[in-house]
């Protein structure tokens, strides 16, 4: 009997009757191919997610879909393609969120926002962001999680830049400062995931406490104090 691997079984109808002879064969409710993409990249962003990429196997994504093994293959090429594209959605995800929240206005609500909008994405796509922090097998059109934050710190240089210019520094400087102060941010995300604690609003706000006044009290030119100096 060929398997159909855009249908699903539906459990409430077509069920045998009690005074008949000869059980019905359940009716199968068909899926779309879209239906279909959806559901199994669903599946494997929660596998990947608690077992990660090797301790996900196509057999256990095409069970819990209900469809044959050909069928992750016919949408996807395998567990490799479909990994991707899952990483892929998540990084987009990410980077739009962060980008459409930084809005206009001063630049310490504007490091807020930033900080919001990584720790919304952590809470809103816990999965996601487990699938991100971890080291990638196979490679996006995205780029790696480095990368992702590289693109962030970029939205976040140019602000930088401005006031860094207003301040009297070098702007050339901005770079650098940016990639420690988001790099800051998603180290903090990653442990508060587990945690969970203090308060979102209250990670937010001991972020941008230890950003903003480490930026107000910038020397234009950083001295070592100690023995060291190359």
């Amino acid at each position: 009997m060929a398997i159909d691997g855009n249908s699903v079984s539906n459990g409430n109808k077509g069920k045998a009757s009690s005074s008949g002879g000869g059980g019905r064969r359940p009716r199968r409710v068909r899926m779309t191919g879209a239906e279909r993409r959806e559901q199994l990249l669903d599946i494997g962003r929660t596998l990947f997610a608690e077992r990660g990429f090797e301790g996900t196997s196509v057999e256990e994504i095409a069970a819990k879909a209900g469809v044959s093994k050909p069928v992750v293959y016919e949408h996807f090429g395998g567990k490799e393609g479909l990994y991707a594209v899952v990483v892929d959605r998540e990084m987009r995800q990410l980077l739009d969120m962060v980008t459409g929240a930084l809005t206009a206005g001063h630049p310490r609500e504007l490091l807020e926002q930033a900080a919001f909008a990584l720790l919304d994405y952590i809470e809103t796509f816990t999965d996601g962001f487990r699938i991100l922090v971890r080291d990638s097998p196979v490679a996006q059109s995205t780029g790696t999680f480095a990368s992702l934050i590289s693109d962030i710190a970029t939205q976040v240089e140019d602000i930088l830049g401005l006031e860094f210019k207003a301040r009297g520094f070098d702007p050339k400087l901005a770079p650098l400062y940016a990639q420690a102060l988001v790099g800051m941010v998603a180290l903090t995300g990653q442990w508060w995931l587990d945690v969970r604690k203090p308060k979102k609003a209250e990670v937010a706000a001991h972020l941008v406490n230890l950003a903003w006044h480490g930026l107000d009290g910038l020397e234009a030119r950083p001295r070592l104090v100690g023995h060291r100096k190359n």
